[in-house]
């Protein structure tokens, strides 16, 4: 399918896995592995439309008031997703991996496979894959006047440059388009200030069916916009 449009920065949030475990008779912990799977599908079929980069809302800030059984389950997941045979295949298709988001509260184990992952494949020019992790807007938002104000960086001298050089996100273009899958219609606290004039796309499929289909609808969606920014 030939798109006219295709967004410099697509970002999705994804939802929907526990519904869709329970519409199926599944636990919600078979339901997140299968959401996992999905990512890696989705991931690399974006990448082929395209799309420079792909920007996922795997865990919010939030999400650590989950029962600790099932953010412990999470957690190991996505150590799994970070295996060296994945950060390998990252390096085979020239992709570069980014993590967003308070980091530090991230099990240990984790945050190395991160580390590693960063490291690994920061040369990789293909594209990005940016995974927003114990992420949350109004944190990204709080940390950066932080980091400003330990800058000692002039009221006079703060502008909308300044805010994007200390976000977690600087040196990435704002996202053009945002997918939510699972029928909720809210950013529920996604890059909140990167957003403000982002392209908009609501699904009722849950993540674990979202589809390489669905992706083409979406995509054939915004393709039909015209972006004003205001003018």
């Amino acid at each position: 399918m030939s798109m006219e449009k295709i967004p410099n920065h697509l970002a999705i949030i994804i939802d929907g896995n526990r519904r869709w475990a329970k519409k199926n008779g599944l636990s919600s912990f078979q339901g997140h592995k299968k959401g996992l799977d999905n990512v890696q599908k989705i991931g690399d079929y974006c990448i082929k439309k395209g799309i420079k980069i792909l920007t996922l809302y795997v865990f919010s800030s939030e999400n650590w008031n989950r029962s600790k059984k099932e953010v412990a389950y999470l957690m190991r997941l996505f150590v799994l997703a970070l295996s060296k045979k994945n950060i390998e295949k990252f390096n085979r298709d020239k992709i570069k991996f980014q993590a967003i988001g308070q980091i530090e509260r991230l099990p240990k184990s984790l945050q190395n496979k991160i580390r590693q992952a960063e490291e690994s494949t920061k040369n990789n020019k293909k594209g990005i894959i940016n995974l927003a992790i114990s992420y949350g807007g109004r944190p990204e938002i709080i940390q950066a006047i932080k980091k400003i104000i330990q800058k000692k960086i002039p009221a006079s001298k703060i502008n909308e440059e300044i805010i994007n050089q200390n976000l977690w996100t600087f040196g990435m273009p704002y996202p053009d388009f945002i997918i939510r899958t699972g029928g909720e219609q809210r950013l529920s606290n996604f890059l909140t200030w990167q957003t403000a004039y982002s392209e908009l796309y609501f699904t009722k499929k849950y993540w674990p069916e979202f589809s390489n289909k669905d992706i083409d609808k979406a995509l054939e969606d915004y393709s039909n916009r015209e972006r004003r920014f205001g003018k």
